[in-house]
């Protein structure tokens, strides 16, 4: 099984973690299934941009972004050109190394 590699976040992992991912499973999914509260205030249907991730390491791993998360990605606080969305990037073969960003735009986070 992969492994997903987040580094460290100031709220959602102090300490930064390391999970075991599922292929075929998004970086959300993964994340939330091990205890990572990221955000997601669409519940994942690519509605919003609060699950925005910055990809470090296997970005080629997973599948190819639409039109509409990169759409949306316009819109994410502090994008570089390895952002994604967790929820609509799914898990390859490889290992991934995961940056969850500082900030999101949503106003009123919900802790879910």
């Amino acid at each position: 099984m992969p492994q997903i590699i987040f580094l460290p976040h100031h709220e959602i992992c102090p300490e930064g973690a390391v999970v075991e991912a599922q292929k075929g499973e998004s970086i959300c999914q993964a994340a939330l299934r091990n205890d990572l509260a990221i955000e997601h205030a669409c519940d994942m249907v690519c509605a919003c941009t609060t699950c925005h991730v910055i990809v470090r390491e296997g970005l080629d791993s997973l599948n190819e972004m639409d039109d509409l998360e990169a759409d949306l990605l316009d819109k994410a606080w502090g994008l570089e050109p390895d952002s994604r969305l967790s929820c609509q990037s799914i898990v390859g073969d490889e290992d991934l190394v995961v940056e969850i960003p500082r900030y999101t735009i949503n106003h009123a986070a919900e802790k879910h």
